[in-house]
């Protein structure tokens, strides 16, 4: 059985993204979902108070389950371990998109997973401790902080995903459904297409 995981945080995001990779990647590896799994909980709630319990205690050897990140398996280290370690006890695959991890029931995915989630873990830490203190600095530096008013960033949110809005165009998909998709307003679309000449 294939099954494809997804959980946003809070009800301002969308599903819709994490379901658009899954869908594009089974569509390249010649894989099909059997069961989605979807909920809208924070990472840090159990897996027995998320859909993902279920999910956990069903699985059985050789199955697959094919989520965008492991981050969307839990916000900690222990808790993504725990729920790996006991994925890979009974012989469950668990691949990523993001991440592009291929973990299976042997010792090199084990070491793998491990490093993975440490380095992330300690990888966050650092980077909010030291965007604190560089914010803190050029506060005390009397620097104003934010971006002058006027100005325009040349990265966007939808920076990136010009191919994918040009594929979702061709299928005939309205720029509110692909708004729902890549996360953002109908709107943001509409401009994003207007200022980069995405036909």
């Amino acid at each position: 059985m294939t099954y494809g995981y997804i959980r946003v945080s809070t009800d301002k995001q969308t599903v819709e993204n994490q379901r658009f990779e899954i869908e594009r990647f089974c569509s390249k590896n010649k894989l099909k979902i059997e069961q989605w799994i979807e909920e809208t909980i924070s990472g840090t709630k159990s897996p027995e108070k998320r859909l993902l319990g279920p999910l956990l205690a069903e699985v059985q050897k050789d199955d697959l389950i094919i989520c965008s990140e492991l981050s969307r398996l839990g916000r900690s280290l222990f808790m993504i371990m725990s729920i790996l370690n006991h994925l890979m006890n009974i012989g469950v695959r668990v691949w990523t998109i993001k991440d592009n991890y291929r973990l299976g029931d042997n010792i090199q995915s084990k070491v793998l997973a491990f490093a993975f989630a440490l380095s992330a873990e300690i990888e966050r830490d650092l980077i909010s401790q030291r965007t604190k203190e560089a914010l803190a600095r050029k506060k005390a530096e009397g620097v104003i902080l934010g971006r002058p008013i006027g100005s325009k960033s040349q990265i966007v949110k939808l920076s990136g995903h010009e191919k994918d809005i040009e594929d979702l165009l061709d299928k005939h998909i309205s720029k509110s459904a692909i708004g729902r998709i890549l996360g953002v307003h109908r709107m943001t679309v509409d401009a994003f297409m207007k200022e980069r000449m995405v036909k």
